[in-house]
């Protein structure tokens, strides 16, 4: 037996809670994983309370993100012992996931943790950090560099913004950060933001083009948000789009594309192939500032996560939630 968030979906209706489970109930793979530490995600948390079709199998434990040691393994690549991270690939969707003390997944979904980080901060990054990662790997990739202007980070207090507040920043781009919450600008001025501008800004429907400002930018947002954000974007800029915090429609016109070059490149992180999974972790390694991962993550038990989904939904909850499944 051991313990773990178990969503079920039944004729009593929708709902999650901590207990224990069977490990004759683990799904089929070929890594056995003793998970020590996972996350609570904004995806999690719609999983987690319903409010948001993430779970398509039941029952479910949800967590698209975990790291621990192999307990059993029949791939080549794995051995008991190993330390290991899991982000996405369908986990806690329709694979059960980390919010659990054991896992059973597919090898060829593992990065070997191999001493990059501790457990802890590998889960303090999860799936925010190495998606916030991808993001800077795609503005590199189209040609974005520092001395081309501004990057705009949205939704900058939450997982994805505050690492990418931070590796851009120590990268050497000048980084204005996005928020709602006035309260949280030292937080971003501490992780290297130049400037903090209110989400209300972006958040109304505006017009097909705006004044030229952004050489790139990370948008977590969706909806009007990434749509203002690309008719502000400046001449050949690029926007990455990886989120949906405020909704899946994109309110926009192709004026920004055609007028200015703006190219749009969507972030998928979930079922992103391994190489570039891989080089996102070693990029995460050598430009990320780990002693910034205090400041931007918070530490939990399995306890606590139930609680803390609704408020994280309600965009009271600042950066990220490292999950202790063993307390």
């Amino acid at each position: 037996m051991f313990k773990g968030i178990l969503i079920e979906k039944d004729e009593a209706g929708y709902r999650a809670a901590l207990g224990e489970i069977d490990d004759d109930r683990l799904p089929e793979g070929d890594v056995t994983v003793r998970v020590s530490h996972s996350t609570l995600n904004y995806k999690d948390a719609l999983a987690i309370t319903g409010k948001g079709p993430v779970v398509r199998r039941f029952p479910m434990v949800p967590g698209v993100d975990l790291v621990g040691t192999v307990e059993h393994s029949s791939h080549s690549d794995f051995e008991k012992g190993d330390g290991v991270i899991l982000n996405g690939w369908g986990v806690g969707e329709t694979h059960w996931g980390g919010l659990a003390q054991m896992a059973r997944v597919q090898g060829d979904w593992l990065v070997p943790l191999r001493g990059l980080f501790t457990p802890s901060q590998a889960m303090a990054i999860g799936t925010a950090g190495y998606t916030a990662m991808l993001c800077v790997l795609a503005l590199e990739a189209h040609g974005v560099r520092p001395e081309q202007g501004e990057i705009l980070v949205t939704g900058a207090a939450g997982g994805v913004g505050s690492v990418a507040t931070a590796v851009l920043s120590r990268l050497g781009y000048s980084v204005v950060a996005v928020s709602g919450r006035p309260e949280e600008s030292e937080y971003l001025k501490g992780l290297g933001a130049v400037e903090i501008l209110d989400r209300a800004e972006f958040a109304a429907p505006g017009k097909p083009l705006g004044k030229e400002r952004w050489a790139g930018a990370v948008d977590v947002v969706g909806s009007h948000t990434l749509a203002n954000v690309c008719a502000t974007t400046r001449y050949r800029g690029v926007v990455t789009a990886c989120g949906l915090a405020g909704g899946m429609d994109f309110p926009a016109t192709v004026a920004p594309f055609i007028l200015r070059g703006v190219t749009l490149v969507g972030i998928d992180s979930v079922m992103c192939p391994r190489l570039e999974r891989l080089k996102a972790w070693r990029r995460l390694a050598s430009d990320l500032d780990v002693s910034k991962l205090e400041s931007i993550s918070r530490e939990v038990g399995l306890t606590e996560v139930l609680p803390l989904a609704e408020r994280m939904l309600n965009g009271e909850v600042r950066g990220r939630v490292v999950v202790d499944v063993n307390r």
